[in-house]
């Protein structure tokens, strides 16, 4: 248990100091070479960025397909654990980086919404703590949060397709990236976030699972 706490430690102290550099010395080189690329003009990389919005969809399909199976009768304890872990796991990543963003209020890269300021417009680069609005809310990715969440359990929960399910979270950050719609940094900030809510609610689930077994 030691070994495992310490091991955590040092992972998240190495998903900080990614962030921490990140912003120091990538965030601006980086969204100034996409926005003169201008890669947002092409559909498919543009699309790669709506992969995380199958979360909402995929978690309507999971609730239908538990209820679909408790009305035939069917019970199958991984199933039923895969299924409220990815359920729980968006749930809990939603809340969370709706709150960070608020907390950190971030301004963006470029001017999306509402005349927001932004570091290719207005050379704006700030964390204004707290300051609430669509233009403050870049920080972490809520996109890579809620793709990175249910990936994670799936990639506890099927080990043999763990290449598989580490492809969406890399596409969308692709997306992200080169369309220019997030820094690096709340990029790392968004997939670190959804990794340990996805872990996090399938440690737990099996804890669930151990004290139903044996009650």
């Amino acid at each position: 248990m030691a070994r495992s706490g310490f091991n955590a430690a040092i992972i998240v102290l190495m998903w900080l100091g990614l962030i921490a550099t990140s912003i120091l010395w990538l965030d601006r080189p980086w969204a100034e070479f996409a926005y003169a690329s201008q890669f947002k003009n092409i559909a498919v990389i543009r699309m790669l960025t709506e992969i995380a919005e199958l979360g909402g969809s995929f978690s309507l399909a999971g609730l239908a397909l538990a209820a679909f199976t408790a009305l035939r009768g069917w019970r199958s304890p991984m199933v039923w654990r895969i299924l409220l872990a990815l359920l729980l796991a968006l749930l809990v990543a939603g809340i969370l980086k709706s709150g960070l963003k608020l907390a950190f209020s971030r301004t963006w890269p470029e001017t999306w919404v509402e005349n927001n300021p932004s570091w290719i417009r207005d050379g704006v680069f700030v964390f204004d703590f707290f300051h609430g609005g669509r233009g403050w809310g870049a920080f972490p990715s809520g996109h890579s949060t809620m793709i990175a969440a249910p990936m994670t359990v799936l990639w506890c929960a099927l080990p043999r397709w763990r290449w598989l399910n580490a492809c969406p979270v890399a596409l969308v950050a692709a997306g992200l990236l080169l369309c220019d719609y997030h820094w690096i940094s709340d990029v790392v900030a968004g997939i670190g976030l959804g990794i340990a809510c996805g872990f996090a609610v399938w440690r737990l689930s099996a804890h669930v699972s151990v004290c139903r077994g044996t009650g």
